[in-house]
């Protein structure tokens, strides 16, 4: 992992946390101006161990960023898997199922004895983006960016001016739990044909078992669209660009941002990018499609990064 010499730590560095499902990572940038990685490592998230123990693998974490470093910052920002009630100061939304309904921002703070800057992963991808990525490189005089995430779930981040947008209860951005369509049936989340059940990966991949019996990848799934040998496949493909299309339109309805940034797995999905930019075309508000709909450009960097830009 990288690391550097303490003399190049200093007080206008940038710390970030990044609480992922299996590993929590850290990171130290050397200024908001001059984004170089000084120090990068992680440890196991160790989540079946219980939520005391993730909070003692972040401290764990932080101590050797310290020890590094050779002090504390005055803030450090931590991006999460769920996000922080700004009214009860309790998680909520987390995959991390052991984290919900626990006052981690508080208890973090105790432990680590540092104030902390809180976001979701979606904030913090949409955040690193802008300020270091894909946005920064092909369109620095983006205002509003809407970041994307289609994986294991659909979520999204708002950044407004270089700032993460969270909202009065925590939850902009979440487009995921926005209707759809009724054939995704009941959600997790209590409602019914959400985002997520129609146009995530595992979606994707039980509507292809329905109508095959087949269970497989999603990867394996589009793979056989694109040879055109498996009908049931190409169906699939049909069903992710049609919905996407819908989907996304609403976003950009009500948002109209100056640039939209898939992430995720089902971001890679090269169709998104040409079909899936005619099927966002049919439906957006408009007699004409404007807004760039791009990859990212940091990969498994982003949510380490956008956590660190929350104290910049």
């Amino acid at each position: 992992m990288a690391k550097k010499k303490k003399s190049e730590i200093d007080a206008s560095s940038l710390w970030g946390i990044d609480m992922g499902g299996t590993k929590i990572e850290g990171v130290i940038l050397k200024s908001a101006k001059n984004p170089e990685v000084l120090f990068r490592d992680r440890v196991p998230t160790e989540a079946d161990q219980g939520y005391d123990h993730i909070l003692h693998q972040v401290k764990k974490l932080v101590d050797m960023m310290k020890k590094e470093a050779g002090f504390l910052p005055k803030r450090i920002g931590i991006g999460t898997p769920g996000t922080n009630d700004p009214k009860l100061g309790t998680m909520k939304n987390c995959n991390s199922v052991v984290l919900n309904g626990m006052p981690m921002k508080t208890d973090l703070e105790k432990l680590l004895k540092v104030k902390l800057e809180m976001a979701n992963d979606a904030d913090c991808f949409a955040l690193a983006e802008t300020r270091f990525g894909v946005v920064k490189e092909q369109f620095p005089d983006a205002r509003v960016v809407f970041g994307v995430i289609m994986g294991t779930g659909v979520g999204g981040g708002i950044v407004v001016d270089g700032r993460a947008i969270v909202g009065l209860q925590g939850i902009a951005g979440e487009w995921g739990h926005n209707f759809l369509h009724e054939s995704g049936g009941p959600c997790y989340c209590g409602k019914s044909g959400c985002v997520e059940n129609v146009i995530s990966g595992p979606a994707l991949e039980r509507y292809y078992f329905k109508e095959t019996g087949n269970k497989k990848p999603l990867k394996d799934i589009v793979a056989l669209a694109e040879s055109k040998v498996d009908p049931t496949a190409q169906k699939t493909m049909i069903r992710l660009i049609e919905y996407f299309g819908l989907a996304l339109s609403v976003i950009i309805n009500i948002l109209d941002p100056d640039v939209i940034v898939i992430g995720g797995g089902v971001g890679n999905i090269d169709q998104l990018y040409d079909r899936g930019l005619d099927s966002v075309k049919k439906y957006v508000f408009n007699n004409r499609l404007d807004t760039p709909i791009v990859r990212p450009s940091l990969g498994d960097s982003a949510g380490v990064f956008g956590a660190a830009y929350l104290v910049s």
